[in-house]
């Protein structure tokens, strides 16, 4: 394993699984992109925003590919929605959904870029979300 997978590993263990955000300001850099603006808190912010919904979820690494600065994990995450989730409120329902997520790291070791796939569909069917097609026409 070679350290940005190292690094990823734990940012998904320790940020993401058990809310341990000291790491995030280890481990992501200034400029990285998050909910809202730039560094730790913003990467931070997200996934407040997702704890808040679903107080439970935790990750399950499903693979995780490195190379050079970058590597991709694909997940499965499961939670019991408690909060709102967008426009969703609470349902107590829990939902299990699948992701990707594409991380870049700099020379340091730290993360300057995050980027998701989620499959957010699944997640607002198990939620019980009616998805409609628009209206055509008059």
């Amino acid at each position: 394993m070679n350290d940005v997978e190292a690094a990823a590993r734990r940012f998904v263990a320790d940020v993401w699984n058990a809310g341990r955000e000291e790491s995030a300001y280890e481990l992501v850099a200034a400029g990285c992109p998050g909910l809202g603006g730039t560094g730790p808190e913003a990467v931070l912010a997200w996934h407040r925003e997702r704890r808040a919904a679903f107080p439970d979820l935790r990750y399950k690494l499903v693979d995780v590919v490195a190379a050079a600065d970058r590597v991709a994990v694909r997940w499965r995450a499961a939670g019991t929605q408690a909060g709102p989730f967008g426009p969703v409120p609470p349902t107590g329902r829990v939902a299990s959904f699948s992701g990707a997520t594409f991380l870049r790291f700099d020379p340091a070791g730290r993360i300057v870029d995050v980027w998701h796939a989620t499959e957010l569909f699944q997640l607002l069917q198990q939620l019980g979300v009616e998805m409609l097609p628009p209206l055509t026409g008059p």
